[in-house]
């Protein structure tokens, strides 16, 4: 992409090339790259070595933002306030995370289910976008300095198994680091643009595998390598599975030894971290010794390494039956596979590179960096975006089925997985009642028969279609979407040729005016109406929960105990309180003390009315 400078000495114009950077964010590690003289570097820090920014964010009592190894340094001395893996909470609500809440050392909000989740840090409540957002400025601050330029434009890679939610907060993130996402590029795609697979119009055609087994998140992708064009036949995978599942098995078998509950770690952040340290030490000691040895607390705790792949011999299989997945939605066999890429910083274990040999039958190719291979596949992606290359094209997939919500609440898929982007694709519908004269259309996204069971994108009504008997209309729905992977759905009544379309932003992601106001609030200019809004917002989540307190008490009288009704009468009082004040984070602060109490007091009264109703019944 050209730019034009004025030389200020003689006054000719010259032709310079703005950089388009490529980043990786990773669970454990982010890295960004550009293209120098024609090939893809990764940014180093101010050590001159390492390209590698931990993806942590601590957040001091001067109320400064640490990002990286300094945050990292903070992980034991500080739990509470240091932020980890907060790639595993992007675009996910607390119905997507419950069950693993115990494994961060920070806490997660759940006062609303249906929404992001929020984690606390001191007296601020924050969303997984926000807290990405510090770690793509770290890198943009990084490639800044290097390169003494003002960087805005950027692609950033994701695991292929990323959703529409997660893909929306991604890129989410990125505006708000001050970064123009040019593209979302899936993280197997760009592994193999960095190895040069397929590269020039005479290479033969080749089938390609990439294991993408990241700190927390793991994708594994069939490729067709012709002519330059890289065609993703078929993706599958977990974003809810890697390295850190291997640290968590190795302290739950340090726990048993130890006799540490897991009561005992939600309690003493300080011990949660170290033994979780210590169990990513011995991992990584593991990849070239036999035994690992330490102390934790002045206790002894070791590990052999055969009884280190035992403990992750089940998160292997469950990685190996992902690999049959795609094989068998990609209508291909191992034995069609001629190159499997290893990528992430999970795969430099001996023992996930002898799996996946294994199951593929061949040696696997892992002559690239782990860590740095998707950072630098982003660049070459940038710099394919920018002009710069023209014998490379990219055919990516959905990830995940999309479709409309039926009758009786079933799942009609209208573009199936793994189909190309971009693509377009739709389908013929009629009314179910006589005169119908609007039809509300809900979009969803998974692989579920029924909509309960998927995940909702949206929704809007074609409206004002002229009365008809049932099942005259004819309604055209087409879905389309482009090369980022941005939805498009239109209706129309064919008889009528009444239309409407529009553009399908997750229901998890954030509005344009949300993402302003948090731009706002980033440089520290928060205007009055800003801080109007989120304390409106807070009063209102207050005032619902104020009702349905005020309702539970009286529902359940019988069954709470006079203290119990005396401490939920004070703490709904605080809340009321609370409310009156000017700042959301009082009100925000209220709201948890109460849930935190009420929730094991809700339980029980569910308990209590369930047997009542069963009382003198059978099943």
């Amino acid at each position: 992409m050209a730019t034009f400078a004025i030389n200020l000495k003689d006054g000719s114009v010259e032709s310079t090339r703005e950089t388009i950077i490529g980043i990786d964010l990773g669970t454990t590690n982010s890295l960004v790259a550009y293209m120098k003289d024609g090939q893809p570097v990764c940014v180093k820090g101010a050590d001159g070595k390492s390209t590698l920014v931990p993806s942590v964010i601590h957040f001091a009592e001067n109320e400064q933002i640490i990002v990286g190894d300094a945050a990292k340094n903070k992980l034991i001395t500080d739990p509470a306030n240091t932020i980890y893996s907060v790639k595993r909470l992007m675009g996910k609500s607390f119905r997507d995370v419950q069950g693993t809440e115990g494994y961060y050392g920070y806490q997660i909000i759940d006062d609303d289910t249906e929404s992001l989740v929020k984690i606390r840090v001191k007296d601020r409540f924050y969303t997984p976008v926000e807290l990405s957002a510090h770690i793509l400025r770290e890198l943009k601050t990084r490639i800044e300095t290097d390169l003494s330029t003002v960087i805005t434009k950027a692609v950033i890679t994701v695991p292929a198994y990323f959703n529409d939610n997660q893909r929306q907060a991604t890129r989410d993130a990125g505006k708000l680091a001050g970064l123009d996402v040019l593209r979302i590029v899936n993280e197997p795609t760009a592994a193999a643009l960095a190895y040069g697979l397929g590269n020039g119009t005479d290479a033969a055609p080749s089938t390609v595998a990439v294991y993408d087994l990241g700190g927390g998140t793991f994708d594994i992708s069939i490729l067709r390598i012709e002519n330059g064009i890289f065609e993703v036949l078929s993706t599958n995978g977990d974003t809810f599975l890697g390295g850190d599942d291997f640290d968590r098995a190795i302290v739950s078998l340090w726990q048993q030894e130890l006799g540490i509950t897991t009561q005992e770690l939600n309690e003493n952040k300080e011990l949660g971290q170290q033994i979780r340290l210590l169990a990513e030490a011995a991992k990584k000691h593991l990849s070239s010794a036999e035994l690992f040895e330490s102390e934790l607390n002045g206790r002894k705790v070791s590990l052999s390494k055969g009884r280190f792949e035992q403990l992750v011999e089940p998160l292997l299989d469950r990685t190996v039956a992902c690999c049959k997945n795609a094989l068998r939605d990609a209508k291909v066999t191992a034995a069609d596979i001629e190159n499997v890429i290893m990528v992430g910083g999970s795969t430099r274990t001996p023992y996930v590179k002898n799996r996946v040999a294994q199951f593929f039958e061949k040696p696997v190719f892992d002559s690239l960096h782990p860590d740095e291979v998707v950072a630098l596949g982003a660049a070459i992606q940038a710099d394919i975006l920018a002009g710069n290359q023209k014998d490379l094209l990219l055919l990516d997939i959905t990830p995940l089925s999309l479709g409309i919500e039926t009758v009786g609440g079933l799942m009609d898929v209208i573009v199936p997985r793994n189909s190309k982007v971009p693509s377009k694709a739709g389908r013929q519908y009629t009314t179910s009642v006589d005169g119908q004269k609007n039809l509300k259309i809900s979009v969803f996204q998974g692989e579920r028969d029924l909509v309960e069971h998927n995940r909702k994108l949206g929704e809007f009504i074609l409206r004002d279609i002229p009365p008809m008997p049932a099942g005259l209309p004819k309604i055209d729905i087409q879905f389309i979407i482009n090369a980022d992977g941005i939805l498009t759905v239109r209706a129309r009544e064919l008889r009528s040729n009444l239309e409407t379309q529009v553009e399908i932003k997750p229901t998890y992601g954030i509005t344009e005016e949300e993402m302003a106001l948090m731009l706002i609030d980033s440089i520290q200019n928060a205007s009055s109406d800003v801080k109007a809004r989120g304390v409106l917002e807070a009063r209102n989540e207050a005032n619902n929960l104020l009702l349905s307190g005020r309702k539970f008490l009286q529902q359940n009288e019988a069954i709470l105990s006079e203290e119990e009704k005396a401490v939920t009468n004070a703490l709904l009082n605080e809340l009321l309180e609370a409310t009156k004040t000017e700042d959301k984070d009082v009100i925000h602060r209220a709201i948890e003390t109460l849930n935190q109490y009420t929730t094991p007091l809700a339980h029980r009264a569910l308990d209590s009315n369930i047997r009542a109703a069963m009382a003198g019944k059978k099943i």
